[in-house]
């Protein structure tokens, strides 16, 4: 029977691929056991992750990265390329899909997702501030809106970009949020997408692309408490043996092999 419960975890894996084989063991173990997760990450090392369908010799610039040492890798939800590596805060949503409410469409899931992260980090912008004693509170946060399909954007500029794959029973929704990221690499390794948003109007990497002015303490701070709730008070559960079989599983099997990763 399912347990319903909501765990978190703060765990990063040593590799890239076992990072992506994660997020998806979370989607499995909700399927199956109904039990919901937010688990965040941080990498020690730089990689470029392409969406499920993205050709990787439109977005990725495969020379830039071979002579950076930058690895190519695929993960199972959609949405465009990204690079991937330290100061780049990851966070994952492992939910139980109802039979009524906003997580029964793709549309329905990415506002209600991303409004629930706008103010939970509109919130932790204004505790940062009252911290530091700035005054900076009173005239209120800088805009952080929900732009394009599914980003987060500070003043204009693009700080989080997300994405989700669906299952009968449960969902996975997950995103990476800058914050004290290396952006001039992006250009370096990133060629201009080929599908962008309207809001974008054509902008480099370098305009378009922002690191939002937050640690990534405080964010998962205020992640944890907009999703977790109650569970937000106890410590971060340890991946499982069971769980690090599935990782261990799907690292082998797809996400560590070349005709997943270079696939398209």
């Amino acid at each position: 029977m399912p347990t319903h419960e909501f765990c978190w975890m703060d765990w990063t894996a040593a590799s890239a691929a076992e990072n992506l084989a994660c997020d998806e063991a979370l989607l499995d173990d909700c399927e199956e056991r109904g039990r919901q997760w937010l688990r965040f990450y941080e990498p020690s090392a730089h990689f470029v992750v392409v969406g499920y369908a993205n050709r990787v010799s439109l977005e990725v610039d495969a020379a830039g990265c071979e002579s950076r040492g930058v690895p190519i890798h695929r993960r199972c939800t959609g949405g465009g390329t990204v690079l991937q590596g330290p100061g780049c805060l990851n966070y994952a949503l492992a939910l139980r899909i109802p039979e009524t409410g906003p997580l029964l469409s793709i549309a329905g899931t990415n506002r209600h997702v991303l409004e629930r992260n706008r103010a939970a980090i509109e919130a932790a912008w204004q505790e940062e501030q009252c911290a530091r004693g700035s005054g900076l509170s009173d005239a209120g946060p800088p805009s952080i809106e929900i732009l394009g399909h599914s980003d987060l954007v500070w003043n204009g500029r693009k700080f989080s970009g997300n994405a989700q794959r669906r299952k009968r029973r449960a969902l996975l929704f997950h995103g990476s949020i800058l914050c004290r990221f290396d952006l001039p690499l992006i250009e370096a390794c990133l060629r201009f997408p080929s599908q962008s948003p309207e809001y974008r109007g054509g902008r480099s990497h370098a305009d378009f692309l922002v690191n939002i002015p937050l640690s990534p303490e405080r964010i998962k701070r205020g992640l944890l408490a907009a999703w977790a709730g109650p569970a937000s008070g106890k410590p971060p559960d340890p991946p499982s043996s069971r769980l690090l079989e599935r990782i261990r599983r799907l690292t082998e099997e797809k996400y560590g092999r070349d005709d997943w990763n270079r696939r398209f």
